[in-house]
């Protein structure tokens, strides 16, 4: 089984993600690391005309097994991200390492922005994850305060706003819902009651499924 977790920043879709991998012993993928680590690679070169080539080769040169989440889980890597991830030649190779991932024998959880759209199409469920900017922001900034990060809030609103921007945006992304994709709005949803909510999404789409 393949379970497809998309949405924008800090509308929970990592947690959630993380809690269906668990409820249905599925090996799970934050595929935002991968941009992040990419991004973070090249942060030295951030705004030179250098910054396109080293991004495409650290792309390439990407080794999944060094991914380091208490690294990577910053503000500027997740801004890094963004635009890292609006570079094609990255997209595509990063690509396999997603597909590869997905089609292991016992199936997979990952979570990202075009999980459904572009990576797994095929996949058994697909979730998109919405929340209001004011919510994903307020989230975002108690994940950095339990790190022990400052954070401005306001200005941490604002980068959201920027990132889903540039995300919708991206000419070579798919950050939008795919057309079998359940929507699932946790703004006013804890992370218990909102990943109650995804598991009855996909026991109900399996359930389907199994009919057809």
């Amino acid at each position: 089984m393949i379970i497809a977790v998309d949405g924008p920043a800090a509308s929970g879709k990592g947690t959630l993600a993380g809690g269906l991998a668990g409820s249905y012993r599925l090996p799970h993928l934050d595929t935002g690391l991968l941009y992040r680590a990419v991004g973070t690679a090249v942060a030295p070169w951030e705004d030179t005309p250098e910054f396109e080539r080293r991004a495409i080769a650290a792309a390439q040169a990407l080794d999944g097994a060094h991914l380091d989440p208490d690294r990577l889980v910053t503000q500027k890597a997740g801004i890094l991200a963004s635009k890292v991830a609006v570079i094609a030649p990255v997209r595509k190779a990063l690509f396999q390492f997603q597909r590869t991932f997905a089609e292991r024998p016992s199936g997979a959880v990952l979570d990202g922005r075009d999980i459904g759209t572009v990576i797994c199409p095929d996949a058994d469920v697909k979730l998109f994850i919405v929340a209001d900017p004011r919510a994903r922001a307020e989230r975002r900034a108690r994940q950095f305060e339990s790190r022990g990060q400052p954070i401005d809030r306001d200005r941490l609103f604002a980068q959201i706003e920027e990132r889903d921007g540039r995300d919708r945006d991206n000419p070579n992304g798919g950050f939008f819902p795919a057309a079998d994709a359940h929507l699932l709005d946790t703004t006013e949803l804890d992370i218990e009651a909102a990943l109650r909510a995804a598991v009855s999404i996909v026991e109900e789409a399996m359930a389907r499924k199994a009919k057809s």
